[in-house]
């Protein structure tokens, strides 16, 4: 597989053409961004860890037969995916209240949900990506009825697998952010990455963040943190 000319460059990822059109070759970047990139920061050894984090977790998702575009990790901070066409939407499930959920509806954080909700959200950097909800989703066209019915139904079972994954590590999976792409034959799968900067994770034993949370609220350093995951993720055998 030959890496040809850049596609796209994100806050933390870069995406490059590849010599097979329907392959995707992704370098993850050593930089954390936080508030819609109003932090800001080069972190060095972050890139290969959310690759290899990614990685594993997607391998365990597909043993568990779950539509996704990744295909393989070919170096520390690099790995091959399928093409997507991604949604513009950003789908959110809750677990426990937290973050902006917390803010918005006034619930202490940490307090457990009765359900899991999912949360739909525009993908628009410059309306910093707002809440919406699935009527809006068919306004903008970007989900008829019947994948909005998919999009939730894929995301709860996803929910399902990760709780499994992280408490057999000893993490709490409090909420996470997924993203859905459609492939040629328009199949709508999983796409972008699952890592503790998509993801907010709490010590199961002692409540510690292991996250990205660390970064954005200044309580910690996101190396050492992630680095412990990765290691708790091949102890179990991923």
């Amino acid at each position: 597989m030959e890496q040809k000319d850049l596609l796209y460059e994100g806050k933390a990822k870069k995406m490059y053409h590849t010599s097979d059109e329907q392959v995707i070759w992704v370098e993850y970047l050593d930089q954390a961004t936080a508030l819609n990139g109003l932090m800001k920061d080069q972190v060095n050894g972050k890139g290969e860890l959310n690759n290899q984090i990614t990685s594993k977790v997607f391998h365990y998702l597909s043993e568990q037969g779950i539509a996704n575009h990744f295909i393989q990790q070919i170096g520390k901070d690099e790995q091959l995916v399928k093409k997507l066409n991604i949604l513009p939407l950003e789908v959110v499930v809750r677990n426990s209240a937290a973050g902006s959920f917390s803010k918005r509806l006034a619930i202490p954080e940490g307090q457990k949900l009765p359900t899991p909700i999912v949360e739909f959200y525009f993908k628009d950097d410059q309306l910093d990506d707002p809440f919406i909800n699935d009527e809006h989703v068919l306004f903008l066209q970007i989900a008829d009825e019947a994948e909005i019915t998919e999009l939730k139904t894929q995301a709860r079972k996803i929910n399902h697998l990760l709780i499994q994954l992280f408490e057999k590590i000893d993490l709490q999976l409090i909420d996470f952010k997924l993203e859905f792409g459609k492939t040629a034959t328009g199949e709508i799968v999983l796409g972008d990455e699952i890592s503790p900067d998509t993801c907010r994770l709490w010590d199961l034993k002692t409540n510690e963040h292991m996250d990205k949370d660390v970064y954005r609220r200044k309580i910690g350093e996101i190396v050492p943190v992630y680095q412990e995951v990765l290691t708790r993720l091949t102890q179990v055998g991923l």
